[in-house]
């Protein structure tokens, strides 16, 4: 299977066989958090895109470094060089210091990536941590010729970076358009373009987080730690860049063109780029107001969702749709997406109860070719589920002897359910998701059943349809079988 995968290249705007820099081997890197707040869902979606990244590149055999960073200095308010450093605004406003934000939400981040079964990466660098490779880089990039120092802070230079290098090739905007459209800010003209920006800033004198240089008592821009700590653990050139769409420009811009002007080449051969969780047609992200954090999604503690879903639930509704469509967040679409996941964990449970014939009348083979072929076609996961779909009708055929499968066949559909359904796409176990609490459930809901067979032999009528019915009013679809029963929450 090596070789097969295709990726969509954000530089080249197309599919690309994806073939590694050094054999067997594949360099990762993905923005992660800047760990100021609560997670919302608009952070799931990029750590369940990677991560399903991560799995597939495993699986089809290769040893992966994957590098997921921290930002936990040096992203200010906006994308201008403006405002105070996002970490240090909510130290002040919850009088805490800054490093005790980081380390609240850090924690927080980590546990609800725990509770969507998101793999940890091999190394999760924080941009406070390797502010000496960042000096360094700034100091290649002022060598190279691309950077100027203005009253203490450094900033890129990116006219002079366009006169040798083309500036916006992964946006698609073009300089000339950007000259035009980019207005001087107030306080800014220490900088020779409105374009440039600051890759080492002088910190003013209430600013908390700073740290020492030949230029100032300052802090690193906010695009300058990527470059930095990506080409440190991954080399200068490495494999895959991934992140989300909106940090296309100017965040992965900037980033492309500080690598070039440092190490005179490109760092990143193939870029990722997953798409927008929206609510009602609107990003949705905390500077919008309209984020709905992970940990309320969970409890169901906001006005906007109807009841509490599981993060199996979240995990899978994202999966259904492509990484790079919109998806749009609505209380019908996550209960649909519970609703396929329950069917898909049932056809599971359903496989270890089917006995082998001595021949098949069904086709796994095909089945199984074409959920690879899905998933080596830049990682499409709804067609990939859609197909195991279709098999969950040939499971269903087989247990209603409608269908017969081979000894060999039944492993083979076995282990393509339990690797797909687990190892790739991360889902858990109703058992596992829900720990002891769900275990005594499905265990009160088989004792009722029990005493509804106990109640028939009785020939007790009228109490096996009492429990059949009121089971039926909780949503609960009750099938005699020929071994007594079986059930599922509908």
């Amino acid at each position: 299977m090596e070789n097969q995968l295709q990726i969509y290249n954000t530089l080249s705007r197309k599919k690309e066989v994806f073939i590694p820099l050094r054999s067997g081997k594949v360099g990762l890197y993905v923005c992660g958090p800047t760990v100021y707040g609560k997670a919302h869902l608009g952070h799931a979606r990029p750590a369940v895109t990677y991560d399903l990244l991560f799995r597939y590149l495993k699986h089809i055999g290769y040893k992966v470094r994957y590098v997921r960073n921290i930002t936990d200095v040096g992203h200010l308010a906006n994308d201008a060089d403006e405002g105070e450093d996002k970490i240090a605004k909510k130290a002040r406003l919850d009088e805490l210091e800054p490093m005790e934000v980081v380390q609240i939400y850090t924690n927080d981040y980590h546990k609800n990536m725990q509770q969507l079964n998101v793999l940890p990466p091999s190394i999760e660098p924080r941009a406070t941590g390797h502010i000496i490779e960042q000096i360094q880089t700034v100091e290649q990039i002022l060598a190279a010729g691309y950077a100027y120092e203005s009253n203490g802070s450094v900033y890129f230079d990116v006219e002079k970076y366009a006169n040798d290098y083309p500036y916006g090739e992964l946006s698609g905007r073009k300089i000339e358009d950007l000259q035009t459209n980019t207005r001087v800010l107030d306080g800014q003209d220490e900088k020779r373009s409105p374009l440039d920006f600051a890759i080492w800033k002088k910190a003013s004198p209430e600013h908390i987080m700073r740290w020492p240089s030949k230029w100032s008592d300052g802090f690193p821009g906010w695009h300058l730690e990527c470059t930095a700590m990506s080409c440190k653990y991954l080399g200068d050139t490495f494999d895959i860049h991934g992140g989300g769409m909106d940090l296309t420009f100017p965040h992965h811009e900037a980033e492309i063109a500080q690598a070039k002007a440092a190490h005179g080449k490109d760092a990143v051969r193939y870029w990722m780029h997953n798409n927008m969780i929206t609510l009602n047609g609107q990003k949705m992200g905390k500077s919008l107001g309209n984020a709905i954090s992970l940990e309320e999604f969970f409890t169901g503690e906001h006005d906007l969702l109807e009841k509490a879903y599981n993060p199996m639930t979240i995990r899978f509704f994202m999966l259904m749709a492509h990484y790079r469509s919109t998806l749009d967040f609505s209380n019908e679409a996550l209960q649909a997406a519970e609703k396929g996941m329950e069917r898909l964990l049932k056809a599971v449970e359903t496989l270890d109860k089917l006995e082998a014939k001595a021949e098949s009348t069904v086709d796994v083979k095909s089945l199984s070719g074409k959920c690879y072929e899905a998933m080596n076609d830049d990682l499409n996961s709804p067609i990939a589920i859609a197909h195991l779909f279709d098999g969950v009708k040939m499971i269903n055929s087989i247990a209603d002897d409608k269908a017969s499968i081979s000894a060999d066949d039944l492993e083979q559909l076995k282990s393509l359910y339990s690797t797909f359904v687990f190892d790739l796409f991360g889902l858990k176990k109703a058992e596992q998701q829900g720990g002891a609490n769900t275990e005594a459930y499905e265990h009160a809901i088989d004792l009722l059943l029990q005493l509804r067979v106990d109640a028939k032999a009785n020939k007790d009528w009228a109490t096996a349809d009492k429990i059949r019915d009121e089971l039926a009013k909780l949503g609960f679809e009750v099938k005699d079988t020929k071994d007594g029963f079986s059930w599922e929450l509908k």
